[in-house]
């Protein structure tokens, strides 16, 4: 059973390659954060090497092997393991000499790499060596929120296998069904999940990732009639984050995307439409006080922005012309 919520062309994509005998040796998986990647990548891993005839059945001793991280013969790479700011070249040397030995209890060996975009380029241009000429009974799968920031060369040697956000109705009526969760929090839930279900569970299981929200939309509603040093002081506060991570600071950036996203639909009269349904004060309250124009502008600012830090640019400097610009 595929444990995936949605994503059933994904699905259906691999199990027809594995029915039919044509896996690919390495496979990208593409989506933003908590779409179902990873999910999809360790089922991916139980398929090739369930022992039952409609893999990957949950039930067998690999099957539940690997889904309590316990497998000999599957491997994941992340920040996590490694402690650092990005995926190194020993991390990568290290997965080179495990593939090269015949997997030991199962079928296949299986590396997963997870946020393969921070590979270091000296990493990535070694992995590259054996995407070129992969060794038996290996599979390997990168999963990225970010393609653009992988080697176009890596990116052409795998399968590409896009996993893109949920309706919204899709994730409440996960929540409701698997969850039990009550119809209006699993509505709130899936709405600010983005259409990424893994988001909604995790914030169903820890009230902090609310809380964290609020404060942070709470702030942002404060900068909007803040002073040039306090706009300048929360900028340098989020420059010093970027710095040793860049994904609260993504985090925070589609935060206020939506945000503003939700100010341009009720100030063109489709409010019910809007994702922070729970800010609703607040976001009249910008309406009212902005042009549509003048909310536009923000939002492709705002883009602008994501794309620059993704480019290296000058993370405080990026930030400063940013919130100086905000309505």
């Amino acid at each position: 059973m595929w444990q995936l919520t949605g994503h059933a062309r994904a699905i259906g994509l691999l199990r027809r390659s594995l029915e039919g005998g044509q896996l690919s040796h390495a496979y990208l998986f593409v989506g933003p954060p908590h779409v179902g990647k990873y999910t999809l990548a360790l089922n991916l891993a139980q398929a090739v090497n369930c022992a039952s005839g409609d893999p990957p059945c949950q039930e067998c001793a690999p099957c539940r092997r690997i889904a309590a991280a316990k497998h000999a013969d599957v491997h994941v790479v992340d920040l996590l393991s490694v402690e650092k700011k990005e995926i190194g070249i020993r991390q990568v040397a290290d997965m080179q000499s495990a593939a090269h030995l015949p997997p030991f209890e199962g079928r296949y060996k299986v590396f997963v790499f997870d946020r393969a975009e921070m590979l270091s380029h000296e990493a990535a241009n070694s992995l590259l060596k054996t995407l070129e000429e992969p060794p038996p009974h290996v599979l390997i799968i990168l999963l990225t929120a970010r393609e653009s920031a992988l080697l176009p060369t890596i990116a052409s040697r795998c399968q590409r296998v896009e996993l893109r956000p949920l309706p919204a109705a899709k994730v409440r009526e996960a929540l409701i069904a698997d969850h039990h969760v009550a119809p209006d929090r699993a509505d709130l839930l899936a709405r600010l999940s983005g259409g990424c279900p893994g988001w909604a569970v995790l914030a169903l299981r820890d009230e902090g990732v609310l809380a964290e929200r609020e404060e942070r939309l709470a702030d942002f509603a404060r900068l909007c009639d803040a002073g040039t040093h306090d706009r300048l002081a929360y900028a340098a506060d989020l420059a010093g984050i970027f710095s040793k991570g860049r994904d609260r600071v993504a985090g925070t950036l589609s935060e206020w995307l939506l945000w503003w996203r939700d100010v341009l639909l009720i100030k063109c009269g489709n409010g019910r439409w809007i994702v922070n349904a729970d800010q609703e004060e607040a976001l009249r309250h910008q309406a009212a006080r902005n042009s549509p124009d003048a909310i536009r502008g923000f939002m492709h600012a705002i883009g602008r922005t994501a794309r620059e830090l993704d480019q290296n640019a000058n993370a405080r400097l990026a930030l400063e012309v940013l919130l100086l610009n905000m309505p």
